[in-house]
């Protein structure tokens, strides 16, 4: 099982941290919600809590709860701008569907 991410989204973090202060990493997972049933929730991770998966890639610590883990195991997390909007996107092997607005996603 392993969750990465791209160089594009290891600075992102870095830089965000950077700016916040403190934290070991990013934290992520889903939640159900959304047109298509779960959503992706990050972030700040000050600790780690029981349960939870690290994996590092690029010197950023990911950390994943082990019931997201399910959903989120092969995900490659990247950072993209486009045009006048920027943000996160997962490319998840294991979503079937998305939403439209990309904000949701079905297994």
């Amino acid at each position: 099982m392993a969750v990465t991410l791209t160089q594009a989204a290891a600075d992102r973090v870095e830089q965000f941290l950077s700016n916040r202060g403190k934290g070991i990493g990013i934290k992520l997972g889903v939640k159900t919600t959304g047109c298509s049933g779960m959503a992706y929730v990050v972030e700040f991770a000050d600790q780690l809590e029981e349960g939870d998966v690290v994996f590092e890639d690029h010197g950023v610590k990911l950390i994943v709860d082990a019931k997201s883990l399910v959903y989120l195991d092969g995900t490659e997390l990247d950072f993209a701008k486009e045009g006048l909007n920027e943000g996160f996107k997962f490319n998840n092997p294991n979503a079937k569907a998305e939403c439209g607005c990309g904000e949701s996603f079905t297994v």
